[in-house]
């Protein structure tokens, strides 16, 4: 399974990157830090190359710290890459945003200002980011994908100016893991993928990464063996119920979904970079076979263009 996602505002901007990229000094890449793998766009990385990038992971104050800080050594293992954990709840962090992006930049140069192309997927952040930094409301913010709709240059001061663009994400989602943490974290829209299915995805994630959290959160000594039942007792639990006393498993699956966005179950992150160095393998295989099955079946339609042709002749 994969999905499909591409809205034409995103086809756009990504042209409107690439177009731009030549021109700015530094990339500022947004991710979630629940999921740094998953959020993060392999477009900007085809397009960085080997220009400086800020990854900033984003909503920290809802990541497992200790997972964070395992993303943020990892991460940096690529020379061009400096990764810092930042959260809107520590506004005074952000605003020293600038002061290191002039440092990244003044390792290889002495420019007076900086140009920083900040980017990153729909709802991780971005434009909560850019008004924390600039103090004042100058992004459209909002718990919707997709609220910035087309590129903005924005001066902060002397020292940095940026340019936001359009979140976007890549054409089509190929690892089902990323598709179903995307669609948990709110990174892609509701209709993307079914509720039920992704609270399922997200209850036996939960119970297989983090039990003693869920026993804490849903008063529970054992917890069940498989993620249906689990989205069944926390239902009865918190009176999801439909017609005869039956369990509502849409309203249980949106229950176990916002609990989880609005980090009331405590610090969770999605992924490891262990996780996502063997997904990244897989995926690429993925991308492997398909390369091939179309080259096979573009032979197969040549050989059989001219097959009619000499019959034809």
């Amino acid at each position: 399974m994969s999905i499909n996602w591409f809205p034409g505002h995103m086809n756009k901007a990504t042209r409107e990157i690439n177009e731009i990229l030549p021109k700015v000094d530094l990339i500022i890449e947004v991710v979630d830090a629940r999921l740094p793998y998953s959020s993060a766009n392999p477009v900007i990385e085809q397009f960085r190359g080997n220009k400086p990038c800020l990854k900033l992971l984003s909503k920290s104050d809802l990541a497992d710290p200790e997972l964070t800080q395992q993303w943020l050594d990892h991460l940096q293992k690529d020379a061009n890459v400096r990764a810092l954990a930042i959260t809107t709840h520590k506004p005074d962090a952000i605003r020293k945003l600038a002061d290191t992006c002039k440092q990244i930049i003044n390792k290889k140069h002495d420019w007076a200002t900086v140009t920083a192309l900040i980017t990153g997927i729909p709802n991780v952040g971005k434009s909560t980011l850019i008004n924390t930094l600039t103090g004042r409301q100058i992004a459209k913010a909002g718990n919707e994908p997709a609220v910035t709709q087309r590129q903005q240059r924005i001066n902060l001061d002397d020292q940095l100016v940026l340019i936001d663009t359009p979140g976007i994400l890549w054409p089509k989602i190929e690892n089902v893991a990323s598709g179903y943490r995307l669609a948990l974290s709110g990174a892609i829209k509701a209709t993307a993928m079914q509720e039920d299915d992704v609270a399922l995805f997200a209850a036996e994630y939960f119970m297989q990464a983090y039990p003693e959290l869920m026993k804490e959160r849903f008063k529970l000594e054992e917890l069940p063996e498989e993620g249906v039942l689990f989205l069944e007792v926390i239902g009865k639990q918190r009176g999801c119920l439909g017609r005869g006393g039956h369990v509502d498993f849409d309203r249980a699956a949106a229950l176990l979904i916002n609990e989880y966005r609005s980090g009331k179950l405590g610090q969770i992150s999605l992924e490891t970079p262990d996780m996502a160095e063997k997904e990244h393998v897989s995926v690429a295989e993925i991308r492997r076979l398909k390369a091939e099955e179309k080259e096979a079946k573009n032979k197969e339609r040549k050989a059989a263009y001219k097959a009619k042709n000499k019959r034809g002749s």
